[in-house]
């Protein structure tokens, strides 16, 4: 079996076209293991209709957790997770089949995981583009997968003791340094399309400010959500 973990905290408006993109995926993968995949929907303290938009748009399950932190709401759904091949999935983030393909792939020929290239759902500005561009050569050479796309087999992730929940941020950067250690560990060549809007409701300088506190605080800020707004400012009910 195939388990997708989707953490969501007032999520409803961009669910449908996740689990929508996901499910035509699984159907034109086609093969017994994704007949079997089970969707997991993690609402994390949502207070707009994330969980029966959930569970109307197919997923498997829809758990409830009230934590408040990206790696504690993903670790609870691999918890539960029947699968042994695990994939962590932003809400915001559509999956192509050739990804899958790609990844189940990976993990059938001895890899303990890794990620993909992100594309974002809306024309960049060249500046932005080539940010991207950046980022995604940074992840490859680096081996650094997107929060938005992670997959690893269950035992790797088991052994490593999942995702750092002393970190609200770049925990899956912290991962992939971990599962480096175990085996094979990539950024496949395929493509995942995430949302652009943390560019729309914060400036360019405001990502800079933070990488630039990061550096300087050498990662301390990442173990608390008060400077963290670009992941964990209030989001207003649709």
């Amino acid at each position: 079996m195939i388990s997708f973990v989707i953490p969501a905290h007032n999520e409803a408006d961009y669910l449908p076209t996740t689990l929508h993109a996901l499910r035509a995926a699984l159907e034109e993968l086609g093969d017994r293991q994704a007949d079997a995949a089970e969707i997991i929907v993690v609402n994390d303290a949502s207070t707009d209709r994330t969980a029966e938009v959930a569970a109307a748009e197919g997923a498997t399950r829809v758990l409830n957790v009230d934590v408040r932190q990206i790696a504690a709401a993903r670790n609870a759904g691999a918890k539960v997770a029947r699968g042994r091949w695990l994939f962590f999935l932003d809400a915001d983030t559509c999956v192509n089949v050739e990804v899958l393909r790609a990844a189940c792939s990976a993990m059938a020929h001895e890899a303990v995981g890794g990620g993909a290239r992100v594309y974002f759902d809306l024309d960049l500005t060249p500046p932005l583009h080539a940010a991207m561009a950046a980022w995604n050569t940074v992840s490859r050479l680096t081996r650094w997968a997107a929060g938005c796309f992670v997959f690893v087999r269950r035992d790797a992730f088991e052994s490593v003791g999942g995702f750092n929940e002393s970190l609200f941020a770049a925990e899956e950067i912290d991962l992939s340094a971990r599962l480096h250690r175990l085996g094979p560990f990539g950024i496949l060549r395929q493509h995942v399309t995430t949302s652009a809007r943390k560019l729309e409701s914060h400036s360019a300088m405001d990502h800079l400010l933070l990488l630039r506190k990061t550096i300087i605080t050498r990662g301390k800020i990442l173990r608390g959500r008060d400077a963290l707004d670009l992941w964990y400012a209030v989001r207003q009910e649709p």
